[in-house]
């Protein structure tokens, strides 16, 4: 650790010791705390799984005496038709797919008009470029997504006709 600032410190500015030294520190006091609660989760989810098994057992027990099997015959049915849904799950997928590309494309095109210095390599906008990119991936994404439900509404309703 010691080897580390000398290193720094021969190599650098104050400035950027000052920066290493402030960093150390915060990962100090991020560290402790974040392994403290990382063991107690594991600790309560072991429990709580023990206790959630027995639960279950007796459960199961409680109903496989009550249990006959004359009791379900007949009576299992779904509450939704799964009738030619599996279309609609790749064509959502699709949508929002070519949304999530073409947010991209116009992200990039976006950052190419507008921050000076995005395609070099000393760039300072990282930032607002994430931003935009963010912002265009979720919008055309959700358009995507739009698109898709206003395809399968018509799809529906012109069935619904026949």
């Amino acid at each position: 650790m010691c080897n580390q600032f000398q290193v720094a410190a021969s190599n650098s500015t104050k400035k950027e010791i000052i920066y290493f030294k402030n960093k150390e520190i915060m990962m100090d006091f991020i560290t402790a705390p974040l392994v403290v609660g990382i063991i107690t989760l594991g600790i309560y989810r072991l429990f709580d799984l023990f206790v959630r098994k027995k639960e279950r057992l007796t459960i199961i027990e409680k109903i496989g005496e009550k249990f006959d099997p004359s009791m379900i015959e007949n009576k299992f049915s779904f509450p939704f038709k799964f009738e030619g849904t599996g279309a609609f799950g790749t064509l959502k997928i699709a949508c929002l797919l070519l949304g999530v590309g073409l947010g991209l494309l116009i992200g990039y095109f976006i950052c190419y008009g507008t921050l000076a210095g995005f395609t070099s390599s000393n760039f300072d906008n990282r930032e607002t470029a994430g931003v935009i990119y963010g912002a265009c991936v979720l919008l055309f994404g959700g358009l995507g997504l739009l698109i898709a439900f206003l395809i399968e509404m018509k799809y529906r309703k012109d069935k619904k006709e026949e």
